[in-house]
């Protein structure tokens, strides 16, 4: 789902049909990234990322310390790294919506699993509520309000063209775009969507964690019912919502606030998907050389996020190759595939000589306010 952040103006992720071609290869490209990727690995990590939370506080804890105390320093310090990510690097940063909604989740830690699984439920449906209610009233508004909600689902030429001069121009034309753009996605995206969605997801991790399912202990046909179910619901809601927003032509009445409640929710049921699919491939210890990649990866995953935009702001902004809007959907495909490659080709090696990657020991090291071992 990034990459199209990274290299199209940021309409074209919510609304494909506002920039740049939707025919043959680049339709398949959107459409398979759409139905396998888009949203369910950020559904992961924050299902990750709720488990982490226990995890951290139980270790804490184990070791005497005050895990509060040491969690809310390490949210401090992942938001403050987030917003100078989003504010000076890129707009699409998702580490202040990690460290809001980490604060949050915190507080529920110690709950049943049944009450943590419950709970987030019901958060993840405060979004769906407000995005369906409006949805359903828009089309009464007055006509500058209707306006309004069709200029932002699909720009003019003139704002495309302005977002296309800025992002590929130095970085300091970069900021007249970006500052804006972040500010929107922390004012508007933060608290109307991702807020809710992230908590809730957390608030599922941290069942998850509870009830022994992620660490692979649960038998091979737990995780195997646990694929099949996920992606056997996931998967033909996602394609619905697919069929539902070209079959209404991507219009904004139809598609704006109704037709990403589709990819919401299924992203949600695929994610468990792939849980249960990823905890059999380590129980049957299934191509161990690439698990041991993505294992090193997932223990820098802090310095890979940042690492990634560093490489696709390079590529596509004007401070580096400047192919910002220039580049098919198809082709960033390949993209993704180059830096996945460099960051499963790094990550071993890092970790083969030091015990954090850079980001990971600078983060421990804030939280800590001591320097850990390298």
């Amino acid at each position: 789902m990034n990459i199209q952040s990274f290299a199209m103006p940021s309409a074209a992720y919510t609304n494909p049909t506002a920039y740049g071609d939707l025919t043959g290869a680049n339709l398949f490209a959107w459409a398979a990234s759409h139905l396998l990727v888009d949203e369910k690995f950020m559904t992961l990590f924050s299902l990750l990322f709720g488990a982490g939370v226990c995890l951290f506080a139980e270790r804490a804890e184990a070791r005497g310390g005050r895990s509060a105390g040491l969690h809310y320093r390490r949210m401090f310090w992942l938001l403050l790294i987030g917003l100078a990510h989003g504010y000076l690097l890129w707009a699409g940063d998702f580490l202040v919506t990690y460290a809001v909604c980490g604060c949050l989740v915190f507080l529920l830690r110690n709950r049943a699993p049944v009450a943590l699984l419950v709970t987030g439920l019901l958060v993840m449906s405060v979004a769906s509520f407000l995005s369906v209610s409006v949805g359903l009233i828009a089309p009464a508004l007055p006509e500058a309000e209707t306006a309004d909600i069709a200029a932002a689902w699909a720009p003019a030429a003139a704002e495309i063209e302005a977002s296309l001069r800025a992002y590929r121009g130095d970085w300091l034309a970069q900021q007249g775009q970006r500052v804006p753009d972040t500010l929107m996605m922390q004012t508007t995206v933060l608290p109307f969507l991702t807020l809710w969605k992230a908590t809730g997801v957390m608030l599922l991790g941290m069942a998850l964690y509870r009830w022994r399912i992620l660490d692979a202990t649960r038998s091979d046909s737990f995780y195997s019912r646990l694929a099949l179910i996920g992606f056997g619901v996931g998967t033909p809601v996602v394609a619905a919502g697919i069929w539902w927003n070209f079959a209404g032509g991507w219009s904004w009445e139809r598609s704006f606030f109704l037709g990403f409640q589709f990819n919401y929710w299924g992203s949600l049921a695929m994610a468990l998907g792939y849980v249960g699919l990823v905890m059999l491939a380590i129980r049957r210890r299934w191509f161990p050389a690439l698990q041991a990649r993505l294992a090193a990866a997932g223990r820098m995953a802090f310095t890979n996020y940042l690492a990634q935009t560093v490489l696709c702001t390079t590529i596509f902004y004007g401070h580096g190759f400047g192919l910002f809007g220039s580049v098919e959907r198809w082709q960033m495909l390949l993209v993704v595939f180059g830096v996945w490659a460099l960051e499963l080709w790094w990550s071993p090696l890092v970790l083969r000589r030091y015990r954090y990657g850079p980001l990971e020991w600078g983060w421990r090291t804030l939280t800590y306010a001591r320097i850990p071992a390298r």
